[in-house]
C-alpha cells in the first residue's frame, strides 16, 4: 500500500489484492459467526471489498484494517436487521392472508348455501335441467337427449334458473 500525505492510503490493484488476501478470512469468520450462514457471510464480505474497490479514489483511509472490520460489522448488523424486518413483514402478510382466506371461505360457503337454497325453489324440471348442466357438466344436447326434451327447452330452463339466481343473489354479486 502506498502512503501519501499524513498516512492516507492509496489503494491500487496490487494493494487491494494484498488487503483482500490478508483480511478476507478474518472478516468472513466474524460475519459467519454472527449470521451463521456461509453464503450470506461470503456475500457481505464480498460487498465490503467491492465497495472499497469502487470507492478507492474518493476514500481517504488512515487505517484500512479498521475500516474493513467496521464495514463488515455494519453490513452484518444491517443484514440481521433487514432479515428481522422481512420476517416481521412476512408474518403480518401470512396473518392477513389467513384472515382473508377464512373470510373468503366463509363468504363462499354462505354463497354456495344460498345458491343451493335458490336452486331448490326452482320448478322441478327447471331445477333438474340446471343441476344436470352445472353439477354434472352435461351439454345442452346431452340433457335434451336424456330428458326427451328439445335443446331449446333446455336453454329456456337454464336461462330461467340463471335469471332467478341473479335476481336473488344481487347482494352477493355486488
Amino acid at each position: 500500500m502506498l502512503k501519501l500525505d499524513k498516512d492516507v492510503f492509496v489503494i491500487t490493484k496490487s494493494s487491494f489484492e494484498q488487503l483482500y488476501l490478508q483480511h478476507w478470512e478474518r472478516l468472513y469468520v466474524f460475519c459467519y459467526k454472527t449470521i451463521e450462514d456461509e453464503e450470506t457471510a461470503k456475500e457481505v464480505v464480498q460487498d465490503v471489498f467491492k465497495s472499497l474497490w469502487e470507492r478507492r479514489t474518493t476514500l481517504q483511509l488512515h487505517e484500512v484494517e479498521r475500516y474493513l472490520i467496521r464495514s463488515v460489522k455494519l453490513r452484518t448488523y444491517e443484514h440481521i436487521r433487514n432479515k428481522v424486518i422481512r420476517t416481521q413483514h412476512h408474518e403480518v402478510l401470512l396473518q392477513r392472508s389467513a384472515t382473508h382466506y377464512t373470510d373468503d371461505y366463509i363468504g363462499t360457503q354462505e354463497l354456495l348455501s344460498r345458491i343451493k337454497q335458490l336452486v331448490n325453489t326452482l320448478p322441478k324440471q327447471c331445477k333438474h335441467v340446471f343441476q344436470l348442466s352445472r353439477d354434472q357438466g352435461l351439454t345442452n344436447r346431452e340433457i335434451a337427449s336424456q330428458l326427451y326434451i328439445s335443446e331449446r327447452a333446455v336453454e329456456y330452463h337454464i336461462s330461467r334458473a340463471l335469471r332467478t339466481l341473479k335476481t336473488h343473489l344481487s347482494d352477493y354479486i355486488g
